[in-house]
């Protein structure tokens, strides 16, 4: 399980880095434009810091899987963030409206691929929870 948590760690770093694309990509500087200045600092405040979260749990994973797949503590930690991603996976599923990416090629394939990723890390997760 060790090695399964590494990749989730290298996945975590990436997808935190890919987080600071997000204003360029979503076109952030006009669409943010519409809202109010609380609502406009949230977006940005609040990417940031899920970004961050992501990072150190990325971090976390690379360099204490060993911990995290042998210790009792690290097997509880392993536990909720099996939790945790398996919930961000049934937002994946039954949020995010069908209108975001049915028809669309790429939006497609990012969603899938997600569906996937959340599926691996919450099962990893949670399997290393009762190995």
């Amino acid at each position: 399980m060790e090695t399964h948590i590494q990749i989730i760690g290298i996945f975590l770093v990436l997808l935190a880095l890919v987080h600071f694309i997000f204003p360029k990509y979503f076109g952030w500087k006009t669409e943010l434009q519409k809202l109010e200045l609380i609502n406009k600092q949230l977006m940005v405040v609040h990417t940031f810091f899920i970004a961050l979260v992501v990072f150190l749990i990325g971090i976390l994973c690379i360099f204490y899987s060993y911990e995290l797949t042998h210790t009792y503590f690290g097997k509880t930690i392993a536990l909720g963030l099996g939790i945790f991603w398996f919930i961000r996976l049934i937002f994946q599923l039954l949020v995010y409206s069908p209108k975001l990416w049915r028809g669309k090629s790429f939006e497609t394939v990012v969603h899938i691929f997600f569906i996937i990723m959340w599926t691996y890390m919450s099962s990893s997760f949670a399997l290393t929870y009762y190995y």
